[in-house]
């Protein structure tokens, strides 16, 4: 090795040590939670804007579908700029995404944004958004599944309560249309509780929930999908756990992908630092190929028993028909006997 190489690798090296442990400390430090703020409740007459933070979607007739639903909800539609670009498999480029999201929170005539799909790549664009724009002008943000890293990123940066509620694609019933007017448009204090589901059969069979650890709890609602939740570890849009009522869902994951994810948050330190647990819909998360596996209960046992906290699962959100409309960052009750979670206020004002 020569001497001019030599002293650009030391040179390098030097430069470059103070920085890795920066980041490093960055990551490991503790995340304070900022105080809530609550946008202002939707009414009739708002404008809601379409957004896609994450996959694109080629077919034009669910942006139709999508369109007549905000519209029957009361609300004018704006689509955001990008919303039909593609870049690969995502709804444009990371720039084009992110550049919607900073726009419509400027625009004083957009009183909300809807996410219209999930997919993935929402954590792409996370870096670029302009969380001191948001906070000036707190405005409903709503989506679930990959638009759990936008809700949880936004809460974490500036305290918006933000909503884990239908998308533009999905199947706006009667029980989620309930559940989001009650949330996001009448601002009531709700209380969150199953509908059981029996159609002819002599017991219920669906909207049944399970008490892993009964009492109650009370704590900042945080959460959302667990795989998009666990790749935000370490990172500036980590919430802070401390205390907080975690929620989760998940969606075609081998039940082996779940244990995983599951130990990603315990090894984090969070599932230590909590005051309950609400687990939704893992909707087709199966034991997937191999010798065995373990069940999901079996799962669900081995995270959730040890920590002595109220849980419950099969709570009605996640990527199920009927959903709940669920406040990130607001505080929270949950009886886990009951299987009841009940806003301490409403979550808009």
């Amino acid at each position: 090795m020569n001497r001019g190489r030599r002293h650009f690798m030391t040179t390098t090296a030097l430069t470059a040590a103070p920085l890795a442990a920066a980041a490093a400390a960055s990551a490991t430090a503790p995340v304070q939670a900022l105080p809530a703020v609550r946008a202002r409740r939707l009414q009739p007459g708002d404008t809601v804007a379409l957004v896609n933070p994450s996959s694109a979607r080629h077919e034009r007739e669910p942006y139709a579908i999508a369109i007549e639903t905000l519209q029957a909800l009361g609300f004018k539609v704006r689509e955001a700029p990008n919303l039909r670009a593609r870049y690969g498999h995502l709804a444009g480029t990371d720039a084009q995404r992110a550049s919607d999201l900073n726009t419509l929170f400027a625009d004083p005539g957009v009183h909300g944004l809807l996410a219209f799909k999930g997919g993935s790549g929402c954590n792409r664009i996370l870096p670029l958004i302009d969380y001191g724009l948001v906070r000036r002008n707190p405005k409903f943000v709503g989506g679930y599944s990959d638009t759990t890293a936008l809700l949880s990123a936004l809460n974490a940066q500036t305290g918006l309560v933000t909503f884990h509620c239908p998308m533009g694609t999905s199947e706006w019933n009667d029980f989620s249309v309930q559940s989001f007017r009650g949330a996001v448009m009448q601002a009531q204090a709700l209380t969150l509780a199953n509908v059981p589901e029996r159609e002819d059969a002599l017991v219920p069979s669906g909207g049944r929930i399970t008490t892993l650890h009964g009492g109650r709890a009370q704590g900042r609602l945080l959460g959302g999908n667990l795989s998009v939740l666990a790749s935000l570890a370490g990172s500036p849009y980590w919430p802070a756990w401390d205390g907080a009522i975690l929620f989760l869902e998940e969606v075609n994951e081998a039940i082996y992908r779940v244990d995983r994810m599951l130990s990603t948050l315990k090894l984090a330190g969070v599932l230590d630092r909590l005051a309950g647990v609400v687990l939704g819909a893992f909707t087709n998360c199966e034991p997937g190929e191999g010798y065995g596996s373990l069940t999901l209960d079996e799962v669900f046992d081995d995270h959730f028993q040890p920590l002595n906290v109220p849980v419950y699962a099969g709570a009605q959100f996640g990527h199920i028909k009927r959903k709940f409309t669920l406040p990130v960052g607001l505080e929270v009750e949950m009886d886990a006997d009951k299987g009841t979670l009940r806003f301490l206020q409403p979550a808009v004002t």
